[in-house]
């Protein structure tokens, strides 16, 4: 049923990118409001991509939350190279002049060539913050004096309980011979 859920909310997410991604196309690009309008649809066509999977229930029914070690090592990297490059290339009276400081810098040849792939560069902007968000995981109810279980998992007590059974009954029959405890227990195939 997971993978379902997923796919249905995976085919959401990609007809609403889809339909971000045709919008930024009508924006054009000759002004610096429609400029930042189309790569910041785009970029909200990544980060809808990267939320269909966190509430399409890929981390099995969590709450969503924001991962800040994430946020901090993964996306922070990702927004400030993402950005130099959108601002080299906004038209008109930039607000920062980032394609100089690119020169100035050496970089000039390589924000020039990603320059022509600007759209790519806002979905990877927005696809990256989307993953800083994850799940917390199931939820689990904890009784007092009750161990605590997460909803989706099964124990095979018996199997957990096996070498303590076996020290029992060896005491209870008066047995003096020694069990073998360091015997792997037996595996539990699963299908």
């Amino acid at each position: 049923m997971l993978g379902t859920t997923r796919g249905i909310a995976t085919l959401l997410g990609a007809a609403t990118a889809g339909f971000l991604i045709w919008l930024a196309a009508q924006m054009g690009n000759d002004t610096a409001g429609e400029y930042w309008a189309t790569y910041g649809l785009v970029a909200a066509a990544g980060l809808t991509m990267a939320l269909s999977q966190v509430l399409g229930g890929w981390t099995k029914w969590g709450w969503p939350r924001l991962s800040l070690g994430v946020f901090v090592i993964g996306f922070l990297p990702v927004a400030i190279v993402g950005l130099w490059l959108l601002f080299s290339r906004q038209p008109g009276d930039p607000f920062l002049n980032t394609g100089s400081w690119s020169d100035d810098l050496g970089i000039g040849g390589v924000v020039s060539d990603v320059g022509e792939l600007l759209a790519a560069v806002a979905f990877l902007v927005g696809l990256t913050f989307g993953f800083t968000f994850d799940t917390t995981g199931p939820r689990v109810r904890a009784y007092p004096g009750q161990p605590i279980e997460r909803e989706d998992t099964v124990v095979d007590e018996r199997a957990t309980d096996e070498p303590l059974t076996a020290e029992r009954r060896a005491s209870l029959d008066g047995d003096t011979e020694e069990t073998a405890v360091d015997d792997p227990p037996p595996r539990v195939i699963r299908q």
